[in-house]
This record gives C-alpha cells, structure tokens and sequence, in this order.
C-alpha cells in the first residue's frame, strides 16, 4: 500500500516589504490599514504621469543575510533570500537541521532582476558588448533567485524559480506542499519576490494600468501602482512541528491551478472559477466553510470584475468577506500571492480579516451582497482562508490554508 500522504503545516514567515521588515511589523501595517506606498526614489519617473511604487526603503540585507555577500546579487535574490532567512529564524528550528535533511526552495517572480537587465541592455546598445563582469552578468538571471535562498541557507534540495508572475509565490507554495506531502522533502521554504525597476514601471504604464493609488474593487480604481519585496513561507510535515513544540501558524490544506491561455492579459471568469474549485476539491472543503478570501484584488477594471464574477460564480451571490492587501503594498508582482498567503496565516494565527484600505465607493458594477471590509483589520475568527493569484495569461493558482485541528 502507498504511504499515506502527510500533513503540511506553515511555522516560518519571513517578509521584505514596504509595510515593514519581519512577519510583525507587516501584520501590524496591515492590520493598521497604513500604505507603504510613495514616490519613486530608485529611478527618474517625472516622464510618468503615475510617479508612486511600493518602495522598500529601509532593507539593509547585510542585517539580515549571513552568507550572501549582497553586492554579488542582484535586489531580487536579496530579498528573497533575506525573506528566507527571515522565516526560518521565526520558525524557531535549527538551520542546521535544513541543512542536514532534504529541504527545498521556491521563489515566484515576474521579472527576475529587471533592473540589472535594463543595465545590460543598455550597457550593450552604447558599446556593442554586455560592459559587465562575469558575475553581474550572471546575476541577471531569474534563476539566482531560488540559487540565493538555497545558498544562503545551504540546502541541498531543489532550487526552482518559478515564472508565473502574479501567480508564482502560490505556484511554488503549492509544489512545496505536494513535495512535503509525499514525503519526497523534508522542509520547503516556498515564497518570490521582485523588485521595482524602470522596465516594468514603463511596461505597465504602456499598457494604461498604472495608478497613483491602487483601489481595488472601487469605482474610481485605475489600475495598480508597481512595488516590491520578498516573502518566504517555511514548510514542514505537521507531526514533525508539533513533535518539536513549533508555533503553527496554518496548516496549507490544498492548492487549484488553472492554466486558460485565453488571452495575454484579459482574464477569463470561468477558468478562474475553476481554479476555485480545484483549490476546495484539493483542500477537502466546500465554499461555504471558506471564511475570508484574500482577493488578487489589482485595481483594474478588468481583473476586479472577472474576480467577483468567479466567486459569485461558486459562493452564489454572499461570498466570505473579501479584500485586497494591495491597497496598501501595492502590486508586488511575483511575491504577491505569497504575501496574501502570509497574511492569511495571520488572520488565522491572530484572529481577523484585513481590510481592502483604499475602498471609498464600492463599484455597483460588482454586485450587490459583497462584505469589502475597508479601512483597518475586523476582528474575526477565521478557521479556512482562500488566497488567490491570479496572472497574464491566465496562469491562476489558489491556495487554501486552514487552522489545525
């Protein structure tokens, strides 16, 4: 007979974000309803009429890191192994023992390392060559993401990056979780991260979906404002946590994945509930016990409303209370589904709902019945929390967490 498959519990959260540095003082900014958003410091963008990102302004990795010598990584793979070394130390487990056992690394992103790709590129239009060294070359790649994390923390399980944008943090969060189950790792550390850079501030600004203010779900929402930072969720079978006395935060009870390729960037509603369902058939639970949704939430006209679309399409028309953390981080790209995985674990560990911050007036296109809270954190029980992550192409990964019983 097969093994059975193992239960997987969430005991480190490690964050690098505007709202705050460690699982704390991110909670606390969020509980708060405060914005981490402001003007652009990392590049010139007075030829942009939207001139706002979601800034992290006090990382020092040096503080943080204790094997990577920052200067030979790009920003990316600084935070994403600085949010990992964030999470194991709030785990409270020996690095050693990652070391030691099979523990593997997950990192989503969108872009990699957009800002030493623009330096190449440019680099390479005025001399005809890359005009770099060797090493920044090779930091330029999307792949030293997962390499800084295994690196930093000496693991010798499997480093995947994974390129699914929006989506990607779920992506990794839920191939962690069959890994763990299936008893072929040990521990997982699962998260992504991206950082802001002129490349993808000019993309989206090309596309008309840039805002000063990211309001999802409002009817004077305008598109997303561009931000960065790092997440990194530690994985670990659950008899092993509990054996060694770790505080739990959740434990992942299942992940959907949906994969339409119906259009670049127009999402589509039916895959979307698809995705749902996938996730409540892989977590064991019907939409009814699901208590809190954390919303991908964009703040452009197209996603918010295929969003709720989808979730009336499975919830009927009361869906749980909904929101968008993206309010106040603003668009974290590749680690943002892994933030809202983060939070979820909070609202499950501490007992809320956070708020959707800069919620004003409602879109009466989105329906009727809907419970948005706005402003700051509700205090609430939640037992089931369902986060999605939604991307381009319709690449949609949901991830359902829950208290463990």
């Amino acid at each position: 007979m097969p093994e059975p498959l193992r239960r997987v519990a969430v005991t480190g959260l490690g964050v690098v974000s505007s709202l705050g540095i460690g699982v704390r003082d991110f909670t606390a900014s969020v509980r708060a309803g405060r914005s981490g958003v402001s003007p652009i410091s990392s590049f010139d963008a007075s030829r942009y009429e939207a001139r706002n990102a979601g800034e992290v302004r006090d990382f020092e990795p040096g503080r943080i890191l204790r094997t990577l010598r920052p200067h030979e990584w790009g920003r990316s793979a600084q935070f994403a192994a600085a949010a990992a070394r964030l999470a194991v130390g709030d785990s409270g487990i020996d690095p050693e023992r990652l070391s030691a056992g099979t523990t593997g690394s997950g990192v989503g992103t969108a872009s990699g390392e957009p800002s030493l790709q623009y330096e190449m590129a440019q680099r390479w239009s005025l001399s005809g060559g890359p005009g770099m060294s060797g090493r920044q070359v090779r930091a330029a790649g999307a792949g030293q993401l997962a390499a800084a994390v295994s690196t930093e923390l000496g693991l010798h399980g499997e480093a995947l990056t994974f390129g699914t944008a929006c989506s990607a943090s779920n992506y990794a969060l839920g191939y962690g979780f069959d890994l763990i189950r299936t008893g072929q790792a040990d521990f997982f550390l699962a998260g992504g991260a991206d950082s802001v850079s002129r490349t993808t501030h000019h993309g989206f600004s090309m596309m008309g979906i840039v805002s000063e203010v990211e309001r999802p779900f409002d009817l004077d929402r305008s598109g997303i404002v561009p931000a960065e930072g790092g997440v990194s969720l530690l994985l670990e079978p659950l008899d092993h946590a509990v054996a060694r006395g770790a505080r739990i935060y959740a434990e992942v009870l299942g992940y959907g994945l949906s994969c339409d390729a119906a259009h670049m960037v127009h999402p589509d509603v039916s895959s979307i509930a698809r995705c749902y369902r996938n996730a409540h058939a892989s977590a064991g639970v019907r939409p009814e016990q699901v208590d809190y949704v954390c919303a991908h939430g964009t703040g452009t006209i197209a996603s918010d409303e295929a969003e709720i679309l989808a979730l009336r399409e499975v919830f009927g028309d009361a869906p749980p209370p909904v929101s968008s953390i993206k309010s106040m981080l603003g668009h974290t790209m590749g680690a943002s589904s892994g933030l809202g995985s983060v939070i979820c674990c909070m609202a499950i560990h501490q007992g809320f709902v956070p708020p959707t911050a800069t919620l004003e007036k409602v879109d009466p296109a989105l329906g009727e019945g809907l419970d948005l809270p706005t402003g700051t954190a509700r205090p609430a029980r939640v037992d089931i929390a369902q986060n999605h992550g939604l991307a381009f192409g319709g690449n949609n990964a949901v991830v359902v967490l829950g208290r463990v019983r």
